[in-house]
């Protein structure tokens, strides 16, 4: 049965707009005056320090904390500027399949886990009133690797439950190939959704345990018997 039920966030939960990337891309133009600094760069399953450092690496800046910290005050800023300028919104299927897994008579925890720093986690979800959802959670700025991110999440589930969670009693719902694979580094269960930027041979190919169109096509009921 499943007792943990973790989300990854753009393209699983929501769409931007684009707000994410074009925050991002402001912040390499105006706080450290690199135009067009991320076009090499593939944002989709990836966490928010590990691009940061890459924009860094790319760039020759040094990635130091002072640096860091410049930047993602800069972007959760531009961040929720842009939201609310972008035709963006939850994904199809979401709030009815969260509603479902909390109505079930057992309902397992519902936390997050994502790429996204906190903050920017928090401005996104609360724009589109799903914050409040979510009881735990992993970040990027717990961790740069989305597989540790997955143990970070893992063990701060165990923790509220008072005692070691099995792997297949956790569900990762993800919308990429990295979703499905850091799922498959805790031992979870893995349900892909077909909602962001990967087509269905690519997440077919990395054997997630469910694969649909969008989570109106699956019940809560059936993931987590």
């Amino acid at each position: 049965m499943i007792r943990l039920a973790l989300f990854d966030i753009d393209g699983t939960l929501i769409r931007t707009g684009g707000a994410g990337v074009r925050a991002f891309e402001r912040t390499c133009a105006t706080e450290f005056h690199i135009e067009n600094g991320t076009g090499h760069m593939k944002f989709a399953g990836r966490t928010d320090t590990s691009l940061v450092r890459e924009f860094f690496t790319s760039h020759r800046l040094e990635p130091t904390q002072a640096n860091f910290d410049r930047f993602f005050a800069r972007y959760v800023f531009l961040l929720e500027h842009y939201l609310p300028q972008g035709k963006g919104g939850a994904c199809r299927g979401v709030r009815t399949f969260i509603g479902a897994l909390k109505a079930l008579p057992q309902p397992p925890l519902i936390g997050l886990l994502t790429g996204n720093i906190r903050l920017g986690a928090e401005i996104k979800l609360r724009h589109y009133q799903l914050w409040e959802h979510f009881v735990l959670g992993a970040f990027g700025d717990d961790h740069e690797d989305r597989d540790q991110l997955a143990r970070v999440a893992r063990h701060r589930g165990s923790q509220w439950l008072g005692r070691s969670l099995a792997g297949p009693e956790v569900l990762v719902v993800g919308d990429t190939p990295h979703d499905i694979r850091c799922g498959r580094a805790i031992g979870a269960r893995v349900l892909a959704v077909g909602t962001g930027g990967a087509t269905r041979d690519q997440l077919v190919h990395h054997r997630p345990d469910w694969l649909v169109e969008d989570l109106s096509h699956l019940s809560a009921e059936a993931v987590c018997a």
